[in-house]
């Protein structure tokens, strides 16, 4: 007998990622940590928008992305998790509305030292830094007195560049390389 499979959040233009049991595989996912959402905004300061496919670049982030740079929080990532507490605020909030390029499901992103190595599809990043000062309350911080960004979301530097997608697997190597890039906010803003 098969299991019966549910849908997760798919954004808009995109196939819906399909879970069944442990173990269990259907279409381009399974019960392991994987992409929900690519999303990108042309420039800093906005909700970015989901996409088919991004790619990441090594030492700039997204191509096409207002945050990408040489610098240390080239890519931002934040849990679909984490969305859903604020969902269940009431807010109706998705994939990107916290302007992180990669929303992800089935891994405790904030648990994840800094120093730990990402493999995301077929690319690889490295995190740089958990959470960030919210240096001026954001559009869902005053509508719902509350942000997860700064507490929950990631930031992580392009060691290997690939294009990613919805669906893709996440897989996690802590300690791969010592301690990391770590910096502070005032470093990472550059």
């Amino acid at each position: 007998m098969k299991p019966a499979a549910r849908n997760i959040y798919a954004p808009e233009g995109t196939a819906p990622v399909r879970l069944t049991s442990p173990g269990r595989k259907t279409g381009a996912a399974g019960d392991y940590p994987r992409i929900v959402s690519v999303n990108l905004s042309a420039a800093k300061g906005e909700r970015k928008h989901p996409a088919a496919s991004a790619q990441l670049k090594r030492g700039h982030g997204l191509v096409g992305d207002g945050h990408a740079g040489a610098r240390r929080r080239q890519v931002s990532l934040l849990a679909w998790e984490s969305i859903e507490k604020m969902r269940r605020k009431g807010l109706d909030v998705g994939a990107g509305d916290f302007a992180e390029n990669v929303t992800t499901s089935g891994i405790d992103l904030v648990s994840l030292p800094v120093g730990t190595r990402l493999r995301l599809g077929p690319a690889e990043v490295e995190v740089t830094q958990i959470g960030k000062r919210c240096h001026d309350r954001c559009e869902i911080f005053r509508q719902a007195g509350d942000c997860v960004m700064p507490r929950e979301g990631i930031f992580a530097a392009v060691l290997q560049g690939g294009r990613i997608a919805p669906g893709d697997r996440i897989d996690a190597d802590r300690g791969a390389n010592g301690p990391g890039l770590a910096g502070s906010d005032r470093e990472n803003a550059r």
